[in-house]
């Protein structure tokens, strides 16, 4: 039988709220925004541009859970103290509402999104939010599921060092590895290993930091398009885990042949040698 979020959230009078349901806007997926800095979650529901969106007293965000079809996190209920229109651009003073606060990232509620509008009345949904899980702890990123189950856009990758989570630092510190970048945008891939004492962690933190992580292919790439376009375009997967007492030359020889068997040397990728 179904939860309703109306048994655990009630909400007398729906109609003086806005849903808000936060969706990719070109750039940014409003759950990484959330998980990396909350303030800049925050942001969303106080800046809204040319529309008066939020036009009621209060606002009741969803964040689009974008690894589920139909998912979205609770991101918090807002009041909204004041509105200014400066040259014909909307933003708003807002105030979290503390019965709230305990729901922030762990309430997942299924909805198929109403329309492309961001901000729809609440009262026209509120009744048929079903939530479909309660976490434990406030949502942080996709906790580590095996080394084989690794499938990561930029993002993500960068929301796991953001928030340094213990799961998968302490997964990814104690492995060597050979790895694999796809850039989504022209189809090329890069096929890396790790190795030493530092593991695939340390390796993959240099791309975090830099888009590119001294790959002279991919500097030239982040030089010419910058890290957005490594943000929209990269993901990361492990082709092999390799026992830290493996010898550093056995996982280079790995490598190459994972570079001949994917032809990543040459137009179809961005290895050089």
């Amino acid at each position: 039988m179904d939860i309703r979020l109306a048994q655990i959230y009630p909400i007398e009078q729906p109609s003086r709220y806005k849903l808000h349901v936060a969706c990719w806007d070109g750039s940014n997926q409003p759950l990484d925004v959330f998980v990396r800095n909350r303030e800049g979650w925050n942001n969303w529901n106080r800046w809204r541009g040319a529309r008066n969106d939020f036009n009621r007293q209060f606002i009741f965000s969803l964040i689009d859970f974008y690894p589920e079809r139909d998912s979205w996190l609770f991101g918090g209920a807002y009041q909204v103290l004041s509105r200014e229109n400066v040259n014909r651009a909307f933003s708003y003073e807002i105030e979290l509402l503390e019965e709230s606060m305990s729901f922030i990232g762990r309430l997942k509620i299924s909805l198929s999104r109403p329309g492309r509008a961001r901000a729809v009345k609440f009262e026209n949904h509120y009744d048929g939010l079903v939530v479909s899980e309660i976490l434990p702890v406030p949502y942080s990123g996709d906790p580590f599921r095996g080394y084989d189950q690794i499938d990561l856009s930029f993002p993500m990758l960068e929301n796991i060092f953001s928030v340094q989570r213990p799961d998968w630092k302490a997964a990814l510190e104690n492995t060597k590895g050979v790895y694999l970048i796809t850039d989504t945008g022209n189809g090329k891939r890069y096929v890396g290993s790790a190795y030493g004492d530092t593991g695939i962690w340390s390796r993959w933190d240099s791309y975090v930091r830099s888009g590119h992580g001294g790959n002279d292919e991919l500097v030239k790439v982040i030089k010419r398009s910058g890290m957005e376009y490594a943000r929209k375009n990269f993901r990361f997967a492990m082709l092999e885990s390799i026992n830290m007492k493996t010898d550093d030359d056995a996982v280079i020889r790995r490598e190459q042949h994972w570079k001949r068997v994917l032809l990543t040397q040459g137009d179809y990728g961005y290895n050089k040698n």
